[in-house]
């Protein structure tokens, strides 16, 4: 079996980290298979939602450290084999236009923290548990962690987590907002799929903006993104599918989608 899978059914696509007797810690030739997973999912016009898990009760311990032993790096081999090897992940997930979902079941540590929260929701079991553990190793977050978590936890509460490399429990997680739901173990991949097959009925165009629309107006004041959406408007009025979608709705039934 790989250690990393991946397969689609019903509009949906898996990425599934599968090395569960190393709690899905990820090599480099994991990282290049996830990124290259994520460009096919995008790519791939029946695939409209995508789902990241973990297998065996954990969702992503981080970085195989005993991937990255060797021979002593100087700094700029070190920098490199970040941003041209580990970061692919990262950067890809931040062009995918598609909804990725985290179905987070056991402990998401370091970098495979940073992953949950590269992804646009994320839902957690019971047994999650989350922790930006660098700091109990001597590192910084490398992977996003210091842009990404305040941004989801606030500033104050992100600061907390990234110095003391404290564990956050499910609970705690859905408290500050770092998870969407709570689920139990046996029932978290079902209603993540579940969720995922409502989004995959919506406009895939549409929904795409959306996704689109929210990045950006992150980054912009009120008046760029009202500009933006409304040439983001001006395109999905134009779709057969938008069309479909006010007839499916007038009509009282369901809409059938192209992507188109």
């Amino acid at each position: 079996m790989a250690d990393l899978e991946y397969s689609v059914k019903d509009r949906i696509a898996t990425i599934l980290l599968n090395r569960p007797r190393r709690r899905n810690a990820f090599t480099l030739d994991m990282v290049d298979a996830w990124a290259d997973r994520l460009r096919e999912a995008e790519d791939d016009p029946e695939v409209r939602v995508i789902v990241v898990a973990g297998s065996g009760g954990s969702f992503c311990s981080g970085v195989d450290l005993s991937d990255f032993k060797g021979e002593q790096r100087d700094p700029l081999a070190e920098k490199e084999l970040l941003t041209r090897r580990v970061h692919r992940v990262a950067l890809t997930l931040e062009d995918v236009s598609k909804p990725v979902l985290a179905a987070v079941d056991g402990p998401a540590v370091g970098a495979g923290m940073d992953m949950a929260l590269l992804c646009d929701i994320r839902f957690a079991s019971r047994t999650a548990r989350f922790s930006e553990g660098y700091i109990k190793v001597g590192l910084v977050p490398g992977d996003g962690g210091c842009w990404l978590l305040p941004r989801a936890v606030g500033t104050a509460t992100a600061l907390r987590l990234l110095w003391t490399g404290d564990f956050v429990a499910a609970d705690e997680a859905l408290r500050i907002g770092l998870v969407e739901e709570v689920y139990e173990a046996d029932e978290l991949l079902d209603r993540v799929y579940a969720f995922a097959a409502r989004i995959a009925e919506r406009p895939p165009a549409a929904v795409q903006m959306i996704k689109r629309a929210v990045r950006q107006g992150a980054r912009h004041d009120l008046r760029t993104a009202l500009d933006l959406i409304s040439s983001h408007q001006a395109v999905i009025t134009s779709t057969r599918d938008s069309a479909e979608a006010y007839a499916a709705f007038r009509e009282k039934r369901p809409g059938v989608f192209t992507g188109r």
